[in-house]
Parts: C-alpha cells; structure tokens; sequence
C-alpha cells in the first residue's frame, strides 16, 4: 500500500496559511518527511456559485502548485486529484505534464477524469454532452504528443498534421495515468489508456450529483475491481493496474481527527480487495496543525503499516 497526500491547494479563502509559495513548499516538505509517497491537489478553474454554495471549493491551478512543491522536494511524487480532460486541448495539457515530468526529474502521476460539473463546462467552453468521447481522445492524443516525435492526429476540434512537442517526459513512455470515477465507462477508460483507476466512497443519494456510480462499502469496491480486472484480461492486457481509492469516512478536508486502529483496519479491509494506493486529507485547520497531522499520520500509519 502506498499513500498520496492532499496538498490543501483547494482552501483558497484562507489565503497565505494555505496557498502561498511558503505554505505549498512547508506542506510539500512535511509530506515527503512524514513518509508520503504522492502528494495531490485537485482542480476547478471556474467553479459555478450553485456548486460552491452546495459544498464545493476553489483550487490553484494544478501545474503551479505541483510546480511550487517539485521545487523543494526530491522524493514525493506529483499527483493531479484529478484533471478533468476535456477543459483544455489535450496538448496543452501533455505539455504541461511533460514540462512538470522534466522540472521534477520524472514524479509526475497524471490522475484524470472527465468531471461532472455542467456549470464550469458551460463557462469554459467544453463540451459537456460529449465529455466521454472527448476524454477518450485526449488521452490518445497525449501520448502521441509525449512521443517527442513528429506525428499526425485529427480530433474533433484539433488536428496535428505534423507537428512535435519537447521536451518528453522523463517517464517513459509517458507518467503512470490514473483515471478516476466509478463507471463501468471510467473503469474500461482505465484498462483500455491508463495504469490506474482511481475510485472514491459515495452513497447511493449522490449519484445523481456527481453523475458516477455508487461505492458504499470495501465489498462493492472489491466487485468492481474484479471486474475490471476480468475487463482487462479479456482485452488482453497483461500490465498491472493500479488502483487508488480514498478511505470511506474520509474526503478532502475531513475534519474529523482519525481513529487510527480503525484505519489500519480499513487499510487491511482495502488491501484485500485490490487497492493499492490510498489517497487522505488531513483534518488540520491551520498550517501548523496540517504539519502535525502528517507527521502523526506517517508515524501511525505509514511507519506502522511498513
């Protein structure tokens, strides 16, 4: 089992405790301490007021935050929680990735998804109906582009009919994707493009908002990754997958301080059914008290599961 950490980029309100250059680099630095294997930020460019107003959140741009924790770390890997493909030419993005890879020396985890918010489609221009079909493209698109090669692609609204992007990543052929959702639609996503899918715990009263499927239990997690693990020998893959997954009882700024003999036995419950990774938030309200929960959490759990 290895963990991913979030970096709190998405607690804009709170200004410089969260998301100044100092507060990113002191976050970045405890995680890698602490023991983490990732840290992760998330991303809403232009999130609707509805949104907002029902429980969602603002984040720094992605490739700044990572960019600002790649620069005083050596170890911690650079997790997108997740980039939702179709905001952006998915060129753009390789670039972006790319350029994230090469800066940090090849730590980057392209976590990504085709997200469920009608409203920031609306705002930045994308294609909300046909955000499945789009997301399948880009992720075609990115690794030809990754290629550091002359290549050749039409898209729906792009067309590359010679053209090259450097520099490549350092992972090669390209940083271990990691698609998320609950889909049957995001689970062949990820056997068919990725090296991982990324799940997360949700009731059965919220499908409808987030337009994914429910996960209420490890048991129906467990039946997912089997069948995507079937999915995936019938179309002959042979890599392994890896799959993240954030704890039930837990989501990004959960406030509640952990029961960590219960968490250890989640982590078991997890590890049993295929899960690989787990992605956490800590509860702490401000810098000091975040750096306290990393280190209380790498010597709880990380030190301890290890």
């Amino acid at each position: 089992m290895r963990f991913s950490v979030q970096l709190p980029s998405d607690r804009v309100e709170r200004g410089n405790e969260f998301t100044s250059a100092a507060a990113i680099a002191e976050l970045a630095q405890a995680s890698e301490s602490a023991g983490f294997d990732a840290a992760y930020v998330t991303e809403h460019p232009l999130p609707s007021d509805s949104w907002l107003a029902s429980g969602g959140h603002h984040a720094l741009d992605p490739f700044v935050s990572l960019s600002a924790a790649a620069a005083v770390t050596t170890r911690l890997l650079l997790h997108t929680n997740i980039l939702v493909l179709p905001y952006r030419n998915p060129f753009l993005t390789a670039k972006s990735v790319a350029s994230l890879d090469a800066l940090s020396g090849g730590r980057v985890i392209v976590g990504v998804a085709v997200g469920y918010l009608e409203g920031e489609y609306r705002a930045l221009g994308a294609d909300f109906e046909q955000r499945n079909e789009i997301g399948d493209e880009a992720l075609v698109a990115m690794k030809l582009a990754w290629k550091g090669e002359s290549f050749r692609f039409r898209g729906r609204d792009f067309e590359a009919e010679g053209n090259q992007m450097l520099p490549a990543p350092v992972q090669q052929p390209h940083p271990p994707i990691w698609v998320g959702g609950n889909t049957q639609r995001a689970m062949r996503r990820s056997a068919e493009y990725a090296q991982g899918w990324s799940p997360f715990p949700l009731p059965a009263r919220a499908t409808a908002r987030t337009r994914t499927a429910a996960i209420e239990n490890p048991g129906q997690l467990g039946e997912k990754i089997r069948w995507l693990q079937d999915y995936a020998r019938e179309i002959g893959r042979s890599e392994p997958l890896d799959v993240n997954f954030v704890p039930f009882g837990r989501h990004m700024n959960s406030p509640e301080p952990l029961d960590f003999d219960a968490f250890h036995e989640q982590l078991r419950e997890l590890q049993d059914v295929g899960v690989t990774w787990v992605s956490v938030g800590m509860p702490g309200e401000s810098r000091a008290a975040y750096c306290d929960d990393l280190e209380r959490f790498g010597d709880q759990v990380i030190g301890k599961y290890r």
